[in-house]
């Protein structure tokens, strides 16, 4: 983490989707996500770095850019950074295939799971086929199913997402009470 706080020999720069790029290690990449081993396996990236050297994160922020890079080189994010960046996060996780991090994106997610979060957890385990997340998030709306159905949340979420209302009408339907 000090080499990455101290730009220290950094050898490559990630653009976010806004602000300035940020440095880092190729090796460090390389070893913690399977898909910057790959892109920076082709050609353009074998040779000696140069200032071109640049990976556009365009789904990300700079805060997330940031948060990503604190738990590449770390292994964990302080809480505020989780609950900020989770979802981002998460998609990033499964992109680059950093599993490490799916996994404690799904743990926070879990583990924050209420009656104001549920759709969006719901919404983001179906996109990213997280199928214990959806499973768990399914039968948490089921068991509150009053209070999230009649929210204008739900409103909103049902005009963008009918197949997943679908699911929770089976999943209510369904459940043994």
């Amino acid at each position: 983490m000090v080499a990455f706080k101290d730009q220290i020999h950094t050898d490559i720069k990630l653009k976010p989707n806004n602000g300035p790029c940020i440095s880092a290690h190729k090796s460090l990449l390389a070893a913690r996500s399977e898909i910057f081993k790959n892109i920076l396996s082709l050609d353009n990236f074998k040779a000696p770095p140069t200032d071109t050297d640049t990976i556009t994160l365009s789904e990300l922020s700079t805060e997330e850019l940031e948060s990503l890079l604190e738990f590449l080189y770390t292994g964990d994010l302080p809480a505020d950074k989780f609950k900020n960046h989770v979802y981002a996060l998460c998609a990033a996780a499964d992109k680059y295939e950093i599993p490490y991090l799916q996994e404690s994106c799904e743990r926070y997610m879990l583990n924050s799971l209420n009656a104001s979060n549920a759709l969006d957890i719901l919404d983001l385990s179906n996109l990213h086929s997280k199928k214990k997340l959806k499973e768990t998030t399914l039968n948490f709306i089921v068991r509150n199913m009053k209070s999230i159905v009649s929210s204008q949340k739900y409103e909103e979420f049902a005009s963008s997402n009918p197949h997943l209302c679908v699911e929770v009408s089976r999943a209510f339907v369904e459940a043994k009470f």
